[in-house]
């Protein structure tokens, strides 16, 4: 598989590590409860077709990436950098159908 780095080009994916679904949002530590943590660690989908992932470019630029990869071919759809995800996720009022 192969992921185009926004940065670096396209690259193996041997140089990159996984972290996982990239659309779970961690609950405020402080205010959150012990179940809203629990399910936040714990509790994740695993369902096939695309699916937006975290990667990490560690053997480049070491740029955090949000991957939409089809899980039944590893087809990459898209690669942004997860700053721009994050950002665009702040903005987004609450209660709208964001998918970052």
């Amino acid at each position: 598989m192969r992921i185009r780095c926004p940065y670096c080009g396209e690259r193996d994916n041997g140089e990159f590590s996984y972290l996982g679904d990239a659309a779970p949002v961690r609950p405020d530590g402080m205010e959150a409860s012990p179940q809203a943590m629990h399910d936040y660690v714990y509790l994740r989908d695993n369902r096939a077709g695309e699916i937006r992932e975290l990667w990490y470019h560690g053997a480049g630029c070491r740029a955090w990436l949000v991957v939409t990869r089809d899980t039944r071919t590893h087809t990459v759809a898209d690669v942004q950098p997860a700053r721009d995800v994050a950002k665009a996720r702040a903005v987004t009022p609450a209660g709208s159908a964001s998918h970052a």
